[in-house]
This record gives structure tokens, sequence and C-alpha cells, in this order.
């Protein structure tokens, strides 16, 4: 008879052979050998806490869809912007605006779907288009790109949401980095993000799970669109 079945976890099965033993003698060492036993599985369990962990739930990245306060990190750079997600597009609302050779830009949206990133300029009534490139993809689901490994290291806070906070690794272009990651359980949502490994980072504030309008992702009324060969901005 098989006492530990594929689908029979550990403790049971560890359990069984316990009492077997305790039950087969009645000597002094038997009787302890399974208070000897229990301890083990108790600290193997409790090493196990802080290893790694299976992946959290997330969310369908295609058909997500929030507002948020926006701040990422580059190279000692802060910004801040106003969020808006429909799937693969993204409003975001630049504080302070974004500087261009042709002005600033209020606005920037992102289309993964035509692989395009339009800057809005609002003083000329021109979108100056550029070919998407990693640079403006927003990391917005749990389970990273090229995720290795994940250790779960406890409860924290992302303002004044509570959070999961996990240690992650990933391996992807050739290069293994180090993340930070704040996970909102609840909800499936990824909180915030820190390399550390290069001075990067990302963070959603104050998300609000709602439909987004689809006109938030078209460019205005009115525009004239160019195209750009390459990234000619830097946010001012």
């Amino acid at each position: 008879m098989c006492i530990q079945c594929r689908d029979t976890p550990l403790w049971l099965s560890v359990g069984f052979i316990v009492v077997m033993v305790f039950r087969s003698t009645r000597s002094g060492w038997s009787r302890l050998l399974p208070v000897f036993l229990l301890s083990f599985i108790l600290m193997s369990f409790s090493g196990s806490f802080a290893s790694d962990v299976g992946v959290p739930a997330s969310r369908n990245v295609d058909e997500l869809e929030f507002s948020a306060r926006l701040t990422w990190r580059t190279n000692g750079k802060t910004s801040r912007a106003q969020l808006f997600v429909k799937g693969d597009r993204y409003r975001i609302e630049h504080r302070g605006g974004v500087k261009t050779d042709m002005g600033y830009a209020t606005v920037t949206i992102i289309r993964l779907d035509k692989q395009q990133v339009w800057y809005i300029l609002s003083q000329r009534r021109l979108v100056m288009a550029v070919p998407l490139t990693l640079d403006y993809v927003l990391p917005l689901a749990v389970t990273l790109d090229g995720e290795i490994s994940r250790s779960l290291i406890g409860d924290a806070m992302v303002g004044d949401q509570e959070a999961t906070l996990y240690e992650v690794v990933v391996d992807r272009y050739e290069r293994r980095e180090t993340y930070y990651q704040w996970v909102d359980a609840a909800r499936q949502l990824l909180l915030k993000l820190v390399s550390l490994d290069r001075d990067w980072s990302v963070e959603y504030e104050r998300v609000v799970l709602s439909k987004q309008p689809e006109y938030f992702f078209e460019t205005p009324l009115g525009y004239r669109m160019f195209q750009a060969t390459e990234k000619q901005a830097d946010e001012g």
C-alpha cells in the first residue's frame, strides 16, 4: 500500500508515519520520536515561507481598465502624471508637460495595437507620432516578463493602500535583474515595481478600476499628425 500518493499532502503522509511509529511501541524513546519529527516538519515549513512562492493571481492585462496617479523614476529623474489605461492603450497626462523639438506635449497616447506613440502638441494642434519601443511599455501584469523566481517578503503599504511585497528575479534580453514588487492581492493589481540593479521604478497610486472612454486614446479632432523617425521628447 502506498503511504504517500501523488495527490496526498506531504504533511499528512508524515503525520501518518508519526502515528504509526507512536503506536508500534510503548518504549520511552519511541514516544519522543514523534515530537522530534514534528519539530523538524515545523522548522522546514517556516523556512519555506521565505523561499520561492507561486505567482499571485493577476488580471488579464488586455481587458484591464483603470485610472491612477503614475510616478516613474529613471536615472535620477522622477516624473509624475495622470494615467488612463484601456487594455493595450494608455493615456498619460504629464505634470509639467513633455519637451519636444516642436514644443511641449501635454499628453502622450501609447497605442500598443498600432505600435505607435502619439505626442499631443496642443499649442500647435499637432500630433507627433513616433515608433513604439520598450521604453514606452508600462509594466501592468503581476507576472513579469521573463520571470524565473519569486519570493514572498510580507505585508507592506503603497501610500495608503495595503499590499503584498515580493522579490522577483527576471531573465530577459540576456540580462538578469531583481525587483521589489508590491501587489494589491485583493484586486490582483501591480502597485509598485523597483529595480534593485539600476535606478528605475514605477508606481501606481489611487488606482480606480473603471471603464475608460474610447476618445481618450484617439487623436483630438482637428489636429494634424506627422511622423517622426525617433524619440524626440524628454519630460519637462
